[in-house]
Formats: C-alpha cells, sequence, structure tokens
C-alpha cells in the first residue's frame, strides 16, 4: 500500500500557482537541508498575495494549522507555492497552500513537499479589520 506521502509524486500541485523562487545555501539548517522557517515565509507570502487579490487591498496573516511538512527541501530545488481559496468571511480569507519542489538538475515531476492552511485578515488603512471586498 502507498501512502499519501508517496502518491503525492504521481499528483499535481491543486490550485494557482501563485510564487516560485530558488531556495539558497543562506537558507539552511544546521543539516543542509532548507530551514523549515524559511518554506513557512515563502507560504505565508504566497497566502499574503492570494488573500490580498481577492480583498483587493490589505491583510494580514492572523493564523497557521494543518501544517505538515512531508520531504525535506535541498538547495536549488525550486519550490513554488500554490493557492486556494477555501473559506471567505465577512473580514477574514482562508487559504490552502501547497509547496511544491522541483530540481533543474534531476529531472522528474513536482513533488509536494509541505502544506498548509492560512488564515488572514482584510484590513484597512489603520490596521483594523474591514470587511473582504467580494466583487
Amino acid at each position: 500500500m502507498v501512502n499519501e506521502v508517496e502518491s503525492s509524486k504521481h499528483k499535481l500541485p491543486e490550485g494557482d500557482r501563485t510564487i516560485a523562487v530558488v531556495a539558497m545555501p543562506a537558507d539552511t539548517n544546521p543539516s543542509g537541508d532548507i530551514f523549515g522557517g524559511w518554506i513557512l515565509s515563502q507560504m505565508d507570502i504566497a497566502g499574503g498575495v492570494a488573500a490580498s487579490r481577492l480583498a483587493q487591498g490589505r491583510t494580514a496573516t492572523i493564523g497557521v494549522k494543518e501544517m505538515e511538512f512531508h520531504k525535506p527541501v535541498r538547495v536549488g530545488d525550486l519550490v513554488s507555492c500554490y493557492t486556494q481559496i477555501q473559506k471567505i468571511g465577512t473580514s477574514s480569507i482562508t487559504v490552502k497552500i501547497e509547496a511544491w519542489t522541483t530540481n533543474h538538475y534531476n529531472p522528474g515531476g513536482p513533488v509536494k513537499v509541505t502544506e498548509g492552511v492560512f488564515t488572514h485578515v482584510a484590513i484597512d488603512e489603520n490596521r483594523k479589520p474591514r470587511p473582504v471586498n467580494k466583487s
């Protein structure tokens, strides 16, 4: 029986490719893999882009849940973050984010390395919650 992590090699990313960035040596942890916090920050940037587009203005991250790290990311991997809006509230936007990697040194399909659900809130010029502009 193939577990879900292994079968992710044969799936395609869900959502829209929102950002893509190459993992660099400065982003490594002491073991030489890319630091999980760096991946989390890239996902937060992607979620913020998706939420701000939908809200047609400024948003702020208010929560992260269901975060899973499936596989390590290596220096030189192209990390692509895919976003999918899950829920729109009065002022909040919930975004599912998947991080996938490809490696230009070792061709092959993309591999899902991380996924999570981020919640953003639309804010006004005074940094106070405002209704999401859904038009």
